[in-house]
C-alpha cells in the first residue's frame, strides 16, 4: 500500500489544523521542520503509537514523501483511517512558501 494508492495531500493545500507528524530524522528535524509539526522518527514509530492521535486527522510528511508514505501504510494497517501523506515532503512543503523553523524559531532549512 503507497504510491498512487496512499491517500496524500500536496504540502500547499496541508490544513493548518491538521496533525502534522513529521517522520525524519533528529539531524533533519534540527535543520528545519514546519512550525506546528510534532518529530517522531520513523525507526520510533511502533514504540509510540500511542503518541498518535487516532481521532483527528494526521498528515505524515518528511523529506521526499518516501518514509512518510511508508508510515501511512503502516498507520493505515493498524487501525488509523484519518491519516495522509504530504507529497514531496518537506522540499514541497518549503517550494510552497510554508514556514520552516528550528526549534528556537529561527529559519530553518531542508536537509
Amino acid at each position: 500500500m503507497f504510491g498512487a494508492q496512499l491517500p496524500s495531500v500536496p504540502a500547499s493545500a496541508v490544513p493548518d489544523d491538521v496533525y502534522l507528524l513529521d517522520v525524519r530524522e533528529d539531524d533533519e528535524w534540527a535543520a528545519g521542520h514546519a512550525p506546528a509539526a510534532h518529530h517522531l522518527p520513523m525507526t520510533e514509530l511502533p514504540a509510540r503509537l500511542a503518541e498518535i492521535p487516532d481521532d483527528r486527522e494526521v498528515a505524515v510528511i518528511c523529506r521526499s514523501g518516501g518514509r512518510s508514505g511508508q508510515v501511512v501504510g503502516y498507520l493505515l494497517r493498524n487501525g488509523w483511517d484519518q491519516v495522509r501523506n504530504v507529497e514531496g515532503g518537506m522540499g514541497d512543503w518549503a517550494a510552497a512558501g510554508r514556514p520552516v523553523v528550528t526549534d528556537d524559531g529561527q529559519p530553518g532549512r531542508v536537509v
